[in-house]
């Protein structure tokens, strides 16, 4: 993995890679334990998703069944930002949609180029014109979701030749320098291929820099429950990363565990909020629920004032430490109706979809299976995050 990034990286990627993100993502996460001692609070940073705008229709997306495609306007994504460097942060996740719909997306990268930006895409509009585009900004790495082969991907992502489009994706953003990760949302039809040593070699070989792996989460119009995995799937996931780390040379990066296996929740820990194209701030993407939105107050007042952010983060490890919404979303309703929390998802449905749906296993439910290797216990307690690994 080295050797990929030093040799075949742009050297201003490199270099915006190694400060933007290394040195100054380890300062940020400092400053978000030193907050979080004194009693303090603002997360380590933020996923922002700037439209609702997308090209495909994926199973278990959060953005779809929309009665109105919201898209953030650029002052408010600049707000957020220079709010968020304010604190001593520097490093954002840009959702959709399909964020590279979003018309001021490059401006943004440009004005703040001293920041490090993970572009999280569906791959389709990923053209070598636009990874040039990347290559200029030098501080984003695109995530390119890889859903499945060639049958399943179509059916996952709601689209016709995705798989193929995928693979031209990460050529262009591998040929022209860019620091490239590749995303799987693993469920039932894809473990197989998730784990599948030709798969992860044929990334290798195009020159990828990071696998990062979700479970599965049923939500959006379309949840398809159906296609969460199992405990003992999970367990084999698990398991399956946790030696991958000692053998491939490519970064494999979970969101889900700490060095020791347990079960971790970005949201409920404090570590990562959501912001979605509306500008409501939300636990994380798949919690559609907010009393609190962008631009009523500032970012800092708002995570110093706000009861539901601060009593979600205290109630749920009390439940579980996987995925509240998967291991019980009924709880959940309860909670924000409470609040007396917006429904944000778009759809005014949301509770109603989450009172029906059955409970399913998440990350918190499996046996902890600690990890292998040193450097991901170390990047996973300092080194911001074991470059995701907490996010």
């Amino acid at each position: 993995m080295l050797k990929q990034l030093l040799f075949k990286t742009d050297k201003r990627c490199l270099y915006k890679f190694i400060y933007n993100l290394g040195i100054k993502g380890v300062l940020s996460f400092n400053r978000f334990q030193n907050r979080l001692k004194k009693g303090e609070f603002f997360p380590a940073f933020h996923f922002i998703s700037v439209t609702d705008d997308c090209n495909l229709n994926c199973q278990g997306c959060w953005v779809m069944g929309k009665k109105k495609n919201s898209r953030m306007s650029a002052e408010q994504l600049d707000q957020i930002i220079t709010e968020t460097k304010a604190q001593g942060s520097y490093f954002f996740g840009i959702l959709g949609g399909e964020p590279l719909l979003y018309k001021p997306l490059f401006e943004v990268f440009e004005k703040h180029s001293d920041c490090y930006f993970q572009l999280f895409t569906n791959g389709t509009l990923l053209t070598a014109d636009v990874a040039e585009k990347l290559r200029k900004c030098a501080n984003v790495t695109p995530l390119i979701s890889f859903e499945g082969d060639e049958e399943v991907a179509d059916v996952r992502r709601g689209g016709t030749n995705v798989w193929q489009r995928t693979h031209e994706a990460i050529d262009h953003a591998t040929n022209a320098g860019l620091v490239t990760g590749v995303a799987m949302s693993v469920c039932k039809s894809n473990l197989e291929l998730a784990m599948s040593p030709e798969f992860i070699n044929s990334l290798i070989k195009k020159g990828v820099t990071y696998l990062w792996y979700y479970i599965y989460r049923p939500v959006g119009e379309n949840a398809t429950v159906e296609l969460s995995l199992s405990r003992e799937e999970i367990e084999q996931l698990r398991s399956h990363m946790v030696e991958a780390r000692t053998k491939y040379d490519l970064a494999i990066i979970d969101a889900y565990w700490d060095g020791e296996g347990n079960g971790l929740c970005p949201a409920a820990s404090g570590l990562s909020h959501h912001i979605n194209a509306s500008g409501y701030i939300e636990p994380c993407p798949v919690i559609q629920f907010a009393t609190d939105r962008v631009g009523e107050k500032p970012l800092a007042e708002i995570y110093r004032s706000s009861a539901f952010l601060r009593d979600l983060k205290v109630e749920i490890p009390k439940k579980t430490s996987g995925c509240i919404i998967m291991e019980d979303p009924q709880w959940l309703v309860d909670f924000v109706e409470k609040y007396e929390a917006a429904d944000t998802s778009g759809r005014d449905d949301e509770a109603e979809r989450l009172r029906a749906m059955e409970k399913v296993c998440s990350h918190g439910s499996g046996k902890p299976i600690p990890e292998k290797s040193w450097a991901y216990k170390f990047a996973k307690k300092r080194a911001f995050f074991g470059l995701g690994a907490y996010g």
